[in-house]
C-alpha cells in the first residue's frame, strides 16, 4: 500500500506535469494531450506512471492558463478559428467534415491549429478535390504506431489559421473515439452565431 507520502508526492508531481503539458500545448500549439503529457513527463523526469495526468486534468490547467495569460484575445482567436472552420467545412462538405479539438471545446489559443476530421469514400478523392482546385497542402506523417490513426493528414493555411485534416476511413465515422468530442457544420455554425451575437455592440436604450 503506497505511503501517504508518496501519494503527496505523487499527487503534486501530476499537478506539476498537468501545468507544464497545459503551457505546452497554449504556447506551442501542440493539440495532442498524450503527446503533451508524455513530453512534460520527460522534462520533469517522471517515471511513476501514477503522476500521469488525466486529458481532464490538463485541460483544467489549460482553461486557467488561458484564461489569466490569454483572457484578452482568446475569445477573439477562437471566433476566427471557428469561422474559418465553417469556411473549409463547407469547402470540404462532400467528405463528411467534422471539428475537433480546441476550437470546438474552447481550449484553442494563439498557436493552436484548427483541427478537422474527414471520413470520405476514399482518401485520395480528397487530394484529387485539393488538386484539382490547385489548393496548396503538405502532407504529414500520421504517429505510428497509434490506436485510431487517420489514414492521412494534410495541412494547410486558411488566412492566418493553421489548419490540420485528418482523413480516417468512412466507416470510422460511426464510431467515435472515447473522450474526443466533434461537431458538424450545423453545429459549429450555430457556434459562430452564438459568439457574434454575444460580441455584437448592443443599440444603445432611448
Amino acid at each position: 500500500m503506497p505511503s501517504h507520502a508518496h501519494v503527496s508526492r505523487s499527487g503534486g508531481l501530476r499537478r506539476e506535469i498537468a501545468a507544464l503539458a497545459a503551457r505546452m500545448m497554449a504556447e506551442d500549439g501542440i493539440s495532442d494531450f498524450g503527446f503533451a503529457k508524455r513530453k512534460a513527463a520527460k522534462q520533469l523526469g517522471a517515471t511513476d506512471a501514477d503522476a500521469l495526468p488525466n486529458n481532464t486534468e490538463i485541460e483544467a490547467e489549460l482553461r486557467a492558463w488561458l484564461a489569466i495569460y490569454q483572457d484578452e484575445e482568446q475569445p477573439q482567436r477562437l471566433l476566427e478559428m471557428r469561422s474559418a472552420a465553417v469556411e473549409v467545412m463547407r469547402l470540404l462538405a462532400d467528405f463528411r467534415p467534422y471539428l475537433t479539438g480546441g476550437a470546438l471545446d474552447g481550449t484553442a489559443g494563439r498557436y493552436s491549429e484548427l483541427e478537422i476530421e474527414l471520413f470520405p469514400e476514399s482518401t485520395k478523392d480528397v487530394e484529387i478535390f485539393f488538386l484539382n482546385q490547385d489548393f496548396a497542402y503538405e502532407h504529414r506523417e500520421p504517429r505510428r504506431p497509434a490506436p485510431h490513426a487517420p489514414e492521412a493528414i494534410l495541412g494547410f493555411d486558411w488566412d492566418d489559421v493553421p489548419v490540420k485534416v485528418s482523413i480516417y476511413p468512412s466507416a470510422a465515422e460511426r464510431s467515435p473515439r472515447r473522450g474526443q468530442d466533434r461537431a458538424r457544420l450545423a453545429q459549429v455554425e450555430a457556434l459562430v452565431a452564438a459568439a457574434q451575437s454575444a460580441i455584437a455592440p448592443h443599440p444603445s436604450a432611448p
